[in-house]
């Protein structure tokens, strides 16, 4: 795989207009897009086709969790957009994923469509140990991460989304098809912000990782496209 289609750019803006720019000036070397809550809340569901137009693929990370009836009933209407992937939390359970799964399934083949890719998040990359702990979970993170991905392959997920801290020993575990995204990708040359398990491109890849998503170093930059640039020479080192 080509390192240009494993960078997902990540469009956290709050306007169409910064969103459409920034897909545009990029479209040369970037595959995929992530939308996120903030301009999905913004624009609504209009704004994954506006995307699409520009040539880019569209990660919708929505992080579905609720009840399975709710959760999968979304994904039905996601799967209508014709988004390329999508995720839930894995924390919902066993019965939330695959009810989910087998309503994607289900409504792809209905209308013909290549069915989206549907991933598990497993622990926010701005959490640590010591943040799972107040929350009641005295695993390790390693350990808490390994349940979590188990879980979300056993109910026919297609992957997870997890830090490339944890991509390692994930992929020794779950074969090359499972796929793993990993946020809290930084630059040496970028600030890490509020992620607290993060790595380079270079050590996401290293580790295991399909897709990597970067989001500030980008489309903070006064350059966009060199940074983007940047990013996908080093995956390829």
């Amino acid at each position: 795989m080509d390192a240009r289609d494993r960078l997902i750019v990540a469009l956290d803006v709050d306007t169409e207009e910064k969103a459409v720019s920034l897909a545009e000036k990029l479209q040369n070397d970037v595959r995929f897009f992530k939308i996120g809550f903030e301009l999905f809340s913004s624009c609504g569901p209009d704004i994954v086709h506006k995307i699409a137009r520009t040539g880019g693929r569209i990660f919708l990370d929505l992080k579905f969790h609720d009840i399975p009836n709710t959760v999968s009933k979304a994904a039905v209407s996601v799967t209508r957009l014709g988004t390329f992937m999508f995720n839930v939390h894995a924390l919902g359970g066993y019965d939330m994923m695959k009810k989910t799964a087998e309503a994607v399934r289900a409504e792809a083949d209905r209308l013909g469509i290549v069915r989206p890719k549907v991933l598990a998040v497993t622990v926010l990359t701005s959490m640590d140990e010591n943040a799972l702990k107040k929350i009641g979970v005295h695993d390790t993170m390693n350990s808490e991460v390994l349940k979590l991905a188990t879980l979300a392959k056993a109910a026919g997920l297609d992957g997870v989304v997890a830090s490339p801290s944890e991509a390692a020993f994930i992929r020794k575990e779950f074969n090359a098809d499972f796929l793993i995204v990993t946020p809290g990708v930084r630059p040496s040359w970028s600030d890490a912000g509020d992620q607290k398990r993060i790595a380079t491109p270079k050590e996401a890849i290293i580790n295991g990782a399909t897709y990597i998503v970067v989001g500030r170093p980008i489309t903070g930059s006064k350059d966009p496209v060199s940074a983007a640039k940047k990013i996908i020479e080093e995956m390829r080192s």
